[in-house]
């Protein structure tokens, strides 16, 4: 993923077994076919550079088994660029993570959600019967990628049926290496919510 053309768009697929999306830029050409891996007991995301899995980009594997505290690094081509980790007791009621850099040494971005109250109600009405599958038209959470006090990349829920549209604009703007990395945090980030409900 070189050279991002934002705003990129992530649509969860409703039709398939796995926990798997696509992500699409700003023309509407694939940039990565993302899939969970299900039934294991450390997560494990492949990054592919299209629905056919022809080319595997990177892969998302955590630290360690079902953990809300877990790390979750990007690796590629055998090599660690980068991992994000959840602020467990932080991320209860709003969701935190941190982003750490090539050197895994800082975090230097921040994932923060606008407005937990939107996630309350969205996983509340997600519950009733029928009313469920409209939620994603009602309750349309947002999440700021954060440097410091400047907002850099804003991931945001777009109104669709079952809410398995999210679009992802910059703020501002960001060297190629930073992106590649804020983008795959986002994606590990967008399955772990959404399962969070």
């Amino acid at each position: 993923m070189k050279h991002l053309n934002f705003p990129i768009h992530f649509k969860f697929n409703i039709a398939t077994f796995h926990n798997d999306f696509e992500a699409t830029d700003a023309s509407n050409n694939t940039i990565a076919y993302v899939k969970q891996k299900l039934f294991k007991l450390v997560d494990e995301i492949n990054v592919y550079s299209d629905k056919n899995q022809s080319s595997l980009l990177y892969v998302i594997k955590a630290n360690k088994w079902i953990d809300f505290s877990a790390t979750y690094s990007f690796i590629k081509d055998g090599v660690e660029i980068g991992k994000i980790a959840r602020k467990g007791w932080a991320s209860i009621w709003k969701a935190h993570y941190e982003i750490f850099n090539n050197h895994l040494t800082t975090s230097d971005y921040v994932i923060r959600e606008e407005n937990a109250w939107a996630k309350v109600f969205d996983g509340l009405l997600g519950e009733i019967p029928i009313l469920g599958i409209f939620t994603g038209y009602l309750f349309n959470p947002k999440y700021l990628v954060k440097q410091g006090d400047k907002n850099i990349i804003r991931l945001k829920k777009i109104p669709s049926f079952f809410g398995r549209r999210f679009e992802v604009e910059a703020l501002s703007d960001v060297n190629d290496k930073d992106a590649e990395r804020i983008v795959l945090a986002l994606m590990m980030m967008i399955l772990l919510e959404r399962r969070r409900g």
